[in-house]
């Protein structure tokens, strides 16, 4: 029970990575707060969640409406009486070509990924100190390799990433630890590209040393619960390749 007690909120709470964050970090003790604009599937992940985690719940969010953000906080934290962890997961974008990519496709990408990290950070940095907690952010393969099709998600999390090595270097001193996992799993966004662009999807396949997509709960959330955890308190500022092998060296 490494995380017992702990508030965490995932946002993008509604499937993929997410899901299996909060299985595995619910396993752990922890009291999960999922954070998604589809009501629908949030219950049905969020009573999923409960039969491990009684107390966790779910909360209807539109992240793109940065004015609200800080209300999502404002609840967990009355609710609850703190929070632990924060994990900005929530992403969408759309995948064109480079010169195909315009500003609504920017503004898309940037809308559902950087801004909502930016500003569940700022609303989360008070309570964060009383608790010295810890964000997990999210980076991509594809903004670290430059993926064709990928340029306003790509520019998004290399955003994400920037930030997310400022906020570790400035708040170490509140003992707040700040880290991105980047990882290769299968998701639903995955399985869209796969259907858009199966050459694509192969060719990243056959890139994969360990010869396979990583599992949202066993792989990825094992990450998250050991980034939650006191285990990798001397840990901050660092992106963690859980990906396979398929980004080597960067």
């Amino acid at each position: 029970m490494r995380l017992e007690d702990k508030i965490v909120i995932i946002t993008g709470g509604a499937g993929g990575i997410a899901t299996g964050m909060a299985t595995s970090m619910a396993k752990e003790g922890a009291i999960i707060v999922l954070v998604d604009i589809n009501d629908e599937t949030g219950k049905v992940v969020e009573a999923k969640v409960r039969e491990i985690s009684p107390k966790s719940m779910f909360i209807k969010g539109d992240l793109f409406d940065v004015e609200n953000l800080p209300t999502i906080i404002e609840t967990v934290v009355a609710k609850y009486g703190k929070l632990d962890v924060l994990v900005n997961n929530a992403h969408a974008s759309n995948q064109k070509p480079f010169e195909e990519t315009t500003q609504e496709d920017l503004d898309f990408s940037f809308g559902t990924g950087f801004y909502p990290t930016f500003y569940l950070m700022k609303a989360a940095f008070p309570h964060l100190k009383e608790t010295e907690g810890t964000v997990i952010n999210f980076a991509s393969g594809a903004g670290l390799s430059g993926q064709p099709t990928q340029t306003s998600y790509a520019a998004a999390k290399e955003s994400i990433r920037a930030i997310s090595r400022v906020a570790a270097n400035e708040w170490g001193k509140y003992n707040i630890n700040v880290n991105l996992i980047s990882p290769i799993a299968k998701s639903q966004a995955v399985e869209k590209w796969a259907e858009d662009f199966p050459e694509m999807y192969e060719a990243s396949l056959s890139s994969i040393p360990i010869g396979r997509w990583g599992e949202p709960e066993e792989d990825v959330g094992r990450v998250a619960v050991f980034l939650a955890s006191e285990d990798a308190r001397y840990i901050t500022g660092q992106t963690i390749m859980v990906d396979g092998g398929s980004i080597q060296l960067r």
